[in-house]
């Protein structure tokens, strides 16, 4: 948490230390001038790179003063400034800031706007597609019910205007609705094979849109409102045409999303846009019109207007008195108010749903949605005490940057997954598979979507992606799920190894759950996440980093190794963060770092994971 010295600097901020685990803070003295809806907005973009806390000196909450002051961290700017020192600096003068996208794989990868059309070059090259020089042009052709169309490298399939992250903000929704108008007026139109769609964060959003009379703009360009909750953000913007997805799979284009949400992770937003953009609404309009992100704004024309002039994005782009303007005019107390007041009283399709009157939850075996899981079987009330690893064989052998969407995607089911078998065999078709996300409460669902992302790179495929491994003793390659459930029946534990960074991303609980439930005893890597961490060791699962400067490379790891961790079995004789000794069958050892950082997270450790602690803790008292 640190302070600004002038007004003009947007803040000093410690920088987000996605790079070194653990909490990063911000503090913003150019806050005290950002309205609240501004404000929210900034805040909700910075978790997804790992920032835990945002304080900003508007809020002077007496709680928090009495405390900051207490710890010499308040600022108060009547009085006299005091330098302060920290461990790492970062000034953004405000002067500097300018329009910027995220992609194509990572929130935190920021594109200038200006420098699009050439980092999309790069990335196509050698930054992450490596698309061969000769095949970086070509065009793709194909029947769009009757009509023709082509896509592209870069093509946008997908334009969403989604996520709580921006569409509750009143500047940037009507914002965006004055670029749809102002392209309609010029003549310009979002090609059909691009799938729009509007997703606003409250009912209030639409209300304003609709009192501004710019809601028909939105819908004259695809942006008609599909509902209030999480859509294309998390993956639920359902299939493509299909002559959409044949035209992207046959001829192996790597077609774009853009979307005003918060994390853009391999395989989270559709399976078949392996270039993902995070964007402010107004831009997803705007890239939706260009129909492509190979676009240098600022020199090339978006399209051709009705009186035959090329149109560019200057021309589009409403000005800051012009939003503040129709905000001033359209967004009213009142709708506000109306909106909440109805919250409690539901719909006429929720409120006809029949709820059992029980005490306990009736458990359906026929449901595909909600499964009693196994978390509480053969429990018994004394804890079983630490275990270590034994022979185990390594599961899935990682590089860098593998994120919780890696692990336990949220989107849509695969027709050839375990999962979809699964479904299959219980009389699901195939258009009510849903997606991950909406079955999490099923844990056989969930368990064979545990790293069933397809776009996951495991290195015992050799340069192969999707979600299969190698089942060590016998080298047939398969299925993660099906092959962690052979060595479950063979009686052997398994591990994964990683590189930095693992489970970054979204919070997601089954990320953990789902390697418990697969069998895996520990995960080694050079570094987690903050709260991935921590649910691994909820889970029951060791969490062991590799000492600095070590990975499974160096080490010369391969992951076709025997895996032995040798922790007491009195957990009164583990200490957070003591070094652990690994040993392989081969003779090969090495030190790691035992990540239970906290006496507390020991003592889950003790009961098995934090479930069962908390069950026999409540059963005590």
């Amino acid at each position: 948490m640190v302070c600004a010295k002038c007004e003009k600097k947007l803040g000093k901020v410690i920088v987000p230390d996605k790079w070194k685990e653990g909490a990063s803070n911000t503090n913003e003295s150019g806050g005290r001038k950002i309205n609240e809806n501004k404000l929210l907005s900034k805040k909700n973009r910075w978790t997804p790179y790992g920032n835990t806390k945002c304080v900003i000196c508007k809020q002077q909450v007496a709680m928090i003063e009495a405390y900051l002051r207490a710890n010499k961290m308040f600022v108060d700017y009547n009085e006299p400034q005091t330098e302060r020192v920290y461990s790492s600096y970062l000034e953004l003068d405000l002067n500097e800031v300018e329009p910027c996208i995220s992609g194509p794989k990572r929130p935190h990868d920021r594109v200038p706007l200006k420098e699009m059309k050439s980092d999309w070059h790069s990335c196509l090259d050698n930054r992450g597609f490596a698309v061969p020089k000769e095949q970086q042009d070509k065009v793709v052709k194909f029947d769009f019910h009757g009509q023709p169309a082509e896509l592209k490298h870069g093509s946008v399939v997908i334009a969403a205007i989604t996520s709580c992250t921006n569409t509750s903000n009143p500047s940037v929704m009507l914002g965006a609705a004055l670029v749809a108008k102002k392209a309609c007026e010029l003549g310009l139109e979002v090609k059909p094979w691009v799938k729009t769609s509007l997703a606003p964060g409250s009912g209030v959003v639409t209300k304003y849109l609709l009192q501004s009379g710019l809601q028909e703009y939105l819908n004259k360009q695809g942006f008609h409102v599909v509902g209030y909750g999480c859509t294309t953000c998390i993956g639920n913007s359902g299939d493509l045409d299909e002559s959409v997805s044949a035209a992207i799979s046959e001829n192996d284009v790597v077609a774009a999303a853009v979307l005003s949400g918060n994390r853009n992770f391999e395989g989270r937003v559709h399976p078949l846009t392996r270039a993902n953009y995070l964007a402010s609404p107004p831009l997803v309009v705007a890239y939706a019109l260009a129909g492509t992100v190979d676009i240098d704004f600022e020199k090339e024309p978006i399209g051709v207007g009705k009186d035959g002039k090329e149109v560019f994005f200057r021309d589009i782009w409403p000005s800051t008195e012009e939003i503040a303007e129709v905000v001033q005019s359209s967004v009213l107390p009142d709708m506000f108010k109306s909106t909440y007041e109805a919250i409690t009283k539901g719909n006429p399709m929720w409120n006809q749903l029949t709820v059992p009157e029980a005490s306990l939850y009736s458990w359906d075996p026929n449901s595909t949605y909600i499964h009693e899981p196994p978390y509480f079987k053969d429990m018994t009330m004394s804890p079983p005490g630490p275990h270590g690893v034994k022979n185990a064989y390594c599961l899935l052998n990682f590089g860098d940057s593998i994120t919780t969407d890696h692990i336990s995607p949220a989107g849509s089911i695969h027709k050839d997954s375990p999962a979809a078998k699964y479904l299959l065999e219980r009389g699901v078709d195939r258009k009510d598979f849903n997606s991950y996300g909406s079955r999490r409460g099923n844990d056989e669902v969930m368990a064979r979507g545990t790293f069933a992302n397809i776009r996951i790179v495991n290195k015992f495929l050799n340069g192969e992606v999707g979600p299969k491994t190698v089942h060590v003793p016998t080298g047939e390659k398969l299925y993660v799920f099906d092959a962690a459930l052979k060595y479950k029946s063979e009686g052997h534990d398994t591990i994964v190894l990683a590189g930095a960074e693992y489970g970054s991303g979204s919070s997601r609980d089954w990320a953990a759950k789902g390697p418990m439930l697969l069998g895996v005893k520990a995960v080694i890597a050079k570094s987690f996440e903050r709260i991935h961490r921590s649910n691994l060791v909820g889970m029951g699962i060791i969490p062991l980093c590799f000492k600095a400067g070590e990975d499974a490379d160096s080490l010369g790891l391969t992951g076709h190794e025997r895996y032995t961790i040798d922790l007491p079995t009195n957990v009164s004789e583990i200490r957070p963060g003591q070094d652990i000794t690994v040993t392989t069958d081969n003779g090969k050892s090495f030190t790691c770092t035992l990540r239970f950082d906290t006496e507390v997270e020991l003592a889950y450790f003790n009961h098995g994971g934090i479930l069962p602690y908390v069950i026999r803790n409540l059963a005590q008292n």
